[in-house]
């Protein structure tokens, strides 16, 4: 309703994890340069925890993008709660493998093949598990048995674990030990510090077409900041709520009752 009233080429604060709008704040861009080096490095198993909404799956898209497409070949699992045979179904299909074998060994020797064909035709392999907080048991046991695919000098598959802070619980347990133990690249998102969320909040504006109008003032940032807690995602929803207040305002300026409003809205959803 407000996009064209403010004149945006298209809304700033919708959530869908699109790498234009990431704002590289100095925790977010730490954590892609974790990523990159643990990659580059072939590490092996590469860990990021961040709470929900801090921009996990954002990262992530950014971090696949900028991958070299003539080296990498990437596999993206957004669904983890699968048994093991499924998890080896989705990455082979991720990876464009089109005849999938029926039993767990079989497609285990499959994978095997198919990375070592790849490796030997100069790419390499990344497998990008989301919400790995998920993952039963098995399948975090399948995943590190995955990773003991080699070949003299490297590993066949880099593995990156993504996941809300329960998953440092799930890695910490005695069960998990030689999976912990694997895990040479470590990084845990903070959320945005005020300073932080207002230039986020700046540069989704610019990204989205914004010439100067609407104005968010300091104290609609402060009941912003408050109520988000330095979220991305809770700033998004607070900021949208509170941009469709001003714009039935009719007014180029979001005030604190605008913010307050928007946090009342939200309050009562999760009530």
């Amino acid at each position: 309703m407000y996009q064209s009233f403010y004149g945006f080429t298209e809304m700033p604060f919708h959530i869908t994890p699109d790498p234009k709008f990431l704002y590289l704040s100095p925790t977010h861009h730490e954590a892609l340069q974790h990523l990159q080096y643990g990659v580059a490095e072939k590490k092996g198993f590469i860990v990021l925890i961040g709470e929900v909404g801090c921009g996990k799956t954002t990262l992530c898209r950014k971090f696949l993008n900028d991958l070299d497409p003539t080296r990498y070949d990437s596999a993206l699992i957004l669904n983890p709660r699968v048994t093991e045979s499924q998890m080896l179904k989705a990455i082979l299909t991720e990876l464009g493998e089109p005849n999938l074998a029926k039993s767990k060994n079989d497609l285990v020797a499959q994978m095997n093949l198919l990375l070592l064909d790849r490796i030997s035709k100069g790419r390499e392999i990344v497998l990008i598990i989301d919400e790995a907080q998920n993952l039963s048991f098995e399948v975090f046991e399948q995943v590190r048995l995955l990773s003991n695919l080699e070949t003299d000098k490297q590993k066949l598959l880099q593995i990156v674990l993504m996941g809300q802070t329960e998953l440092k619980d799930r890695l910490a347990s005695e069960e998990l030990r030689q999976l912990r133990q694997r895990i040479l690249v470590h990084y845990e998102l903070r959320p945005f510090t005020r300073d932080e969320m207002d230039r986020y909040i700046h540069h989704r504006l610019t990204v989205s077409g914004s010439m100067g109008r609407p104005y968010f003032t300091p104290w609609a940032l402060r009941q912003i900041f408050r109520a988000s807690r330095g979220i991305p995602r809770v700033i998004n929803n607070l900021c949208d709520k509170s941009l469709l207040s001003s714009f039935i305002r009719e007014s180029d300026e979001v005030n604190f009752w605008d913010a307050r409003r928007a946090t009342r809205d939200m309050k009562q959803l999760t009530d």
